[in-house]
């Protein structure tokens, strides 16, 4: 609906200008320690120890977290950089690195 506007953390934003984001999204699992996906999200966002923990915890509890709202290469280029990261050095059975999706931000009608 043209017009129509949702709540973000930084203020109004229409749906048309949702359409041009994207989220980076990490899922849970059980082979990643916390320590590892908080130091990832800092190394990698910026993020603070309690945001990085805040978004942890949010995937550990809920099985996914969104992590960052941008546009599609940015977007792209953070899931990149998550899948670089590397396994968890703390966890035997760790394999590989956190899975990262980017799915659009706005939900079609």
């Amino acid at each position: 609906m043209p017009g129509s506007t949702v709540q973000t953390e930084t203020g109004e934003t229409t749906k048309d200008d949702l359409s041009k984001l994207y989220h980076v999204i990490i899922l849970n699992d059980e082979e990643h320690t916390f320590e590892y996906v908080i130091e990832m999200l800092q190394a990698i966002f910026g993020f603070s120890h309690a945001t990085a923990l805040a978004h942890t915890t949010e995937a550990d509890t809920t099985g996914s977290s969104i992590v960052w709202t941008c546009g599609l290469e940015e977007a792209e280029q953070k899931r990149d950089q998550i899948h670089a990261y590397g396994p968890d050095w703390r966890m035997p059975d760790s394999r590989g690195s956190v899975v990262a999706l980017v799915e659009p931000a706005a939900r079609p009608s």
